[in-house]
């Protein structure tokens, strides 16, 4: 968040530490990408830049269990969406981004989602990635996540989240500078 320095590149023990929970999270959760094999995830992993894997594994380090959700038929990437039950806990008590912290004059605090994405190296998932996601599953039902918010609502000092009660999907708005204990954010890496 702030001063935030380039993260290390993984160790081969790393490596293979973090493609061996990827795994086992794919091979365990089917349903979510039924038409992908591993073979075909795996070698892009191979073939990923530093960069990616070092994305990945901070997903994976705060606890957002990344797994694949699709791969994009434009591109060939793999995609991947946090897929823990309820909002990575590594991510949470955060202001939506740095306009939103700096406008908070007391209790600020530790630093904001897009700030953090961005130094994790991935995307917040948007408002139609997390109605993707919770198609493939019921995620967010005690806790909320930080979702991309269109300019002409951050413009007005709105953020967006979301979350799911009573067996539905809730989008919501809040301001930018709140935050709270039960909201992280999800986040969305193309491979």
């Amino acid at each position: 968040m702030k001063n935030a320095r380039p993260l290390p590149t993984l160790s081969a023990p790393e490596r293979d530490a973090l493609f061996e929970a990827l795994q086992t999270r794919f091979e365990k959760n089917r349903a979510r990408h039924y038409d992908v094999g591993w073979p075909a995830v795996r070698a892009r992993l191979d073939a990923a830049p530093a960069a990616a894997l070092r994305a990945l594994r901070e997903m994976e380090r705060t606890g957002g269990e990344p797994d694949v959700v699709r791969l994009d038929p434009a591109t060939g990437a793999v995609v991947f969406f946090d897929c823990s039950p309820e909002s990575p806990k590594g991510r949470v008590s955060l202001c939506y981004d740095r306009e939103g912290l700096e406008s908070r004059k007391e209790h600020k605090p530790a630093g904001d989602a897009l700030g953090l994405a961005a130094a994790m190296g991935v995307e917040l998932l948007d408002e139609e990635q997390y109605r993707e996601l919770q198609r493939l599953g019921e995620f967010d039902l005690k806790t909320s996540s930080w979702v991309k918010t269109p300019p002409e609502v951050r413009r007005l000092g709105g953020a967006l989240f979301g979350d799911r009660r009573f067996g539905r999907v809730f989008i919501y708005h809040n301001g930018a500078q709140s935050y709270y204990g039960a909201r992280g954010f999800r986040a969305a890496l193309s491979v």
